[in-house]
């Protein structure tokens, strides 16, 4: 099928196959984890805290570990960040295992997670076009390994659930552990071939400027971006919010919670597959509008929702129109961008998106203390609706303008 044709490239097939793998690991790990620390804590203060100091380092580094990508061999650095994830979850399911875990324990080892996955992210994406042979194959490759991390995000809290309904939090660990194992074994089977050439040979410094001086000269990258930082600071952090809206609101328990997590990665996965289905030609910024707008209005129906079954799908639908609005930013700088300043993009890309978002989750869990979780859900649809009719005023003010050049 033309929507699978990614897959006919042996090395992006071993991708996929280690990815699949080792991310239902992951989503283990990660529902453990915000079980625990809401269970240690009863605050969604301190389950926003968490997660914030986790996806810290990607806000601080994005933009210094670009220049350092863009200078190394991305197949090496994805093989060692591997490593790396797997020796921090190991310590992690040993200090469950000897109940040692603290909340500052448990931010410590989520720090120096980031600090390896800021360096993992970028290193990945920017392999992703040596994994295709034919280029024009690239936009159904990025939509095809969102849809294997947001199946994963579908399965991966289904069966965590379970598992921590009947043996606990350090099963999980455990298992994500051991996931690492097919990637790394994927990762020795694979032959990339990267282009030497094409790696930059400026100064670390210099390389960065260079960086930020192409996305100030590319507004139809810079916007782009633009409306992640905003998304990723008052909509995208909806998911922190999950364990308190499955417990508080529909007084559910670790099942609850896996199922609302459940139905934003099967969301999510259908917005994955309909990214893989994209055209040549598609204007992919018209699809960010439709997201945008689409994730307001959905978080706004969460918030008023009082029957489960309804609540959990509009969270089928945020997470359906978050996947639809990343993604598309995500394939049109891959597809846009020039090579040699492919990662230092993508650097301000998971900034905005991967780094930004912990503080919008500390501040959406503070709010959420203050002035509770409904209300915060509506101010953060609102939010979404805001970004979106924003998007569509300069979209219409940008085809103004080159309308009236061309006169």
């Amino acid at each position: 099928m033309d929507i699978f044709r990614s897959l006919s490239y042996p090395n992006f097939r071993l991708h996929v196959i280690g990815q699949a793998i080792s991310l239902l690991g992951t989503w283990m790990q990660r529902i453990a984890i915000s079980w625990m620390v809401y269970e240690m804590t009863n605050s969604v203060f301190w389950l926003g805290f968490v997660q914030f100091i986790a996806l810290l380092p990607s806000l601080i580094l994005s933009p210094f570990v670009g220049p350092f990508v863009d200078k190394h061999r991305k197949y090496k650095l994805v093989f060692l960040t591997q490593i790396g994830l797997m020796l921090q979850a190991g310590i992690l399911t040993l200090v469950v295992g000897l109940q040692l875990q603290t909340v500052l324990l448990l931010s410590v080892l989520g720090f120096i997670q980031g600090i390896i996955n800021a360096f993992d992210v970028l290193s990945r994406q920017s392999l992703m076009i040596s994994l295709v042979d034919n280029k024009r194959d690239l936009p159904n490759a990025i939509a095809l390994n969102s849809s294997i991390f947001n199946a994963a995000r579908m399965v991966g809290p289904a069966i965590g659930g379970i598992l921590l309904t009947r043996y606990g939090e350090l099963v999980c660990f455990g298992i994500n552990f051991i996931s690492f194992l097919p990637v790394i074994v994927c990762l020795l089977l694979m032959r990339v071939k990267e282009d030497r050439s094409k790696l930059t040979k400026e100064s670390h410094s210099r390389a960065l400027i260079e960086g930020f001086s192409y996305v100030r000269r590319s507004p139809h990258i810079a916007s782009l971006i633009i409306i992640l930082v905003f998304s990723s600071l008052f909509v995208i952090p909806y998911t922190s919010l999950l364990p308190a809206v499955a417990k508080d609101l529909f007084s559910g328990d670790e099942s609850t919670f896996s199922w609302f997590e459940s139905a934003a990665g099967f969301g999510a996965m259908i917005g994955a597959i309909n990214m893989a289905r994209l055209k040549t030609g598609e204007n992919l910024r018209y699809r960010v509008l439709f997201s945008a707008f689409l994730m307001g209005i959905a978080l706004c129906l969460l918030a008023f929702a009082r029957f489960l079954p309804l609540a959990l799908v509009f969270t089928m639908m945020v997470a359906f129109a978050m996947m639809m609005q990343n993604s598309s930013i995500n394939t049109y700088i891959q597809t846009h961008v020039v090579p040699g300043y492919r990662a230092r993009v993508i650097g301000y890309y998971v900034m905005a998106f991967q780094g930004v978002a912990p503080i919008g989750t500390l501040l959406v869990g503070a709010m959420a203390e203050y002035i509770g979780i409904k209300n915060t859900l509506y101010f953060m649809g609102t939010v979404g609706v805001i970004v979106a009719l924003s998007f569509y005023t300069y979209l219409r003010l940008h085809i103004h303008r080159r309308l009236f050049k061309k006169r």
